[in-house]
């Protein structure tokens, strides 16, 4: 029996329906709801074709998993996922800009750290299949949208993916709080992958040991590490800002 996802809140729900909506099989709405966030939605179903029903809210929080629903839930087909991150050195070129994360497996981490990957113009989120969180429900309504826009790529063999990435002549770039060089030194052109772990527990070892470079980011205050999502959003806006203007 194929996989079917669940979508809770507006901007997940609302995202499939602009990018992807002929995944979605039907929608499931609070009936006690009115408001024109609500009516606004119910447009676009319909004139996207996809079935909705007016239910109990009873019924939206069973259908959520007890997840925040905001009154919308979906029910869709699984996104088409890429496989292999090295496909997209020939698609995208030099402006290839991906974000690895090696062990986050907190769903809201997760869903922040898509939603920076979209704003800084990301072309995949990478990720080893086996210390990893998947694309839930909560990942996505988190990701605001982003889980629809930004390729999120699982693989069995981190290290070697990027070893793979670094003989297709992409720049692997780690974070490291012990690291010497600082983010703002390291070579940002070209092809690159930004390289992050978990909070606490950082890369692991042979991640770390495959990078071309590791750098730690500029802390000037009294905290001694940032939230992953946090420290995406500084290390791709840093890359961006140096990087020539997407086309």
């Amino acid at each position: 029996m194929a996989r079917i996802d669940t979508l809770i809140g507006f901007h997940a729900v609302s995202s499939r329906l602009r990018h992807h909506p002929g995944t979605i099989q039907e929608i499931y709405v609070d009936r006690t709801r009115q408001d024109a966030r609500l009516r606004d939605l119910l447009t676009v179903a319909n004139e996207r074709a996809v079935r909705v029903h007016a239910v109990e809210p009873d019924r939206l929080g069973g259908l959520a998993g007890g997840g925040r629903h905001q009154g919308v839930v979906a029910r869709a087909e699984p996104l088409p996922q890429l496989h292999d991150p090295v496909d997209l050195v020939d698609q995208i070129g030099p402006d290839l800009l991906l974000l690895v994360l090696d062990g986050v497996q907190d769903p809201h981490n997760l869903g922040a750290c898509l939603r920076v990957a979209d704003a800084m113009g990301v072309h995949a989120v990478v990720a080893p299949r086996d210390r990893a969180v998947a694309l839930t429900a909560t990942v996505q309504k988190v990701a605001s949208g982003a889980a629809d826009t930004v390729p999120y790529i699982t693989v069995t063999n981190l290290a070697r993916t990027l070893r793979e990435l670094q003989d297709a002549g992409v720049r692997v770039v780690g974070t490291d709080d012990e690291a010497t060089a600082s983010l703002t030194e390291v070579d940002v052109s070209g092809p690159l992958a930004m390289v992050l772990g978990a909070e606490g527990s950082g890369l692991r070892r042979l991640t770390r040991e495959t990078c071309d470079w590791t750098v730690r980011i500029p802390m000037l205050g009294s905290v001694e590490s940032l939230n992953v999502s946090v420290a995406a959003g500084i290390c791709l806006y840093e890359a961006r800002r140096r990087r020539p203007a997407p086309v």
